[in-house]
């Protein structure tokens, strides 16, 4: 899971210099057409992993994978559009508060008692996220709604994973998954589409590759080890995303922002820890 974070914190470092903070002979993406160079390259990965291995197809269940294809493609581009106009750390934090929004809809579509324990630790990860976001301040960033976007859209495709990882092997799903998401994405840029330069090319490459390093690296740390437990280490992403934007782009959260983050992830660790205890009892 950390290696699944590693290589988040560079597919959303990438997305974010190829949207114009790197300095190119070119005029910066769109996220949208960004997110399309992450699919584009994402299926030529899996396609010729899948026509080297000669997989044999299992049944498919079309509707979980083209419900799960629209919220991945909708998160991707709402992490990829927070990032460009706001620190790393900032919007990888906000789009953290996934855990409230799978928690609200376990309630509402599974019918899930919540417990005061549960419920305290989603106020702590509210909080953190006002913190962070500071409205009614000159310090609130809009950009922010769209980090809460993906955090909504990540919830639900969490959802729709689990739901298939029961159903059809890891491969088959990743590579139905990009190919959806490629005609979804596609078709989305072809509204802000103009020719990338050789170098952003290279640079989408990047975002699409490592993205899919870590989508095999957070599939198989789900498969192998339980959630509870591997999931929290996945808030590491915090950790090298800002690494990254400090470096390279001088850009780091402030006092509050670090303050803000590190609520969120307590709240999301004791609730990983909460969940857990639930389980074993």
């Amino acid at each position: 899971m950390v290696a699944a974070s590693v290589f988040i914190a560079i597919s959303t470092f990438l997305a974010k210099g190829v949207s114009g903070h790197f300095e190119l002979e070119a005029e910066g993406l769109h996220p949208l057409q960004i997110t399309a160079g992450r699919f584009i390259f994402a299926c030529i990965l899996w396609v010729t992993v899948v026509a080297v291995k000669r997989i044999s197809w299992k049944p498919v269940h079309w509707r979980f994978h083209l419900a799960r294809a629209v919220f991945g493609w909708s998160t991707v581009t709402l992490v990829f559009w927070a990032s460009s106009l706001m620190a790393l750390a900032d919007a990888t934090a906000i789009s953290f508060l996934t855990p409230v929004v799978t928690l609200v809809l376990a309630i509402v579509f599974l019918g899930e008692k919540v417990g005061i324990v549960r419920w305290s630790a989603v106020g702590v990860m509210v909080l953190g996220s006002l913190v962070l976001l500071r409205p009614g301040t000159s310090a609130f960033q809009p950009a922010a709604f769209l980090a809460l976007g993906a955090a909504v859209t990540s919830a639900v495709e969490s959802t729709l994973i689990k739901r298939l990882t029961a159903l059809e092997p890891r491969l088959q799903i990743l590579v139905i998954n990009n190919l959806l998401g490629l005609v979804i994405a596609v078709t989305a840029a072809l509204l802000v589409w103009r020719s990338p330069t050789m170098a952003q090319w290279g640079l989408l490459a990047g975002v699409g590759l490592s993205m899919s390093v870590a989508q095999v690296f957070f599939l198989t740390s789900m498969r192998d080890g339980d959630a509870s437990f591997v999931v929290p280490f996945m808030y590491s992403t915090l950790i090298f995303a800002g690494l990254l934007d400090f470096w390279i782009f001088g850009d780091a959260p402030d006092a509050i922002g670090f303050l803000g983050a590190a609520i969120i992830v307590c709240g999301a660790v004791f609730l990983a820890w909460r969940e857990s205890h639930v389980k074993q009892q």
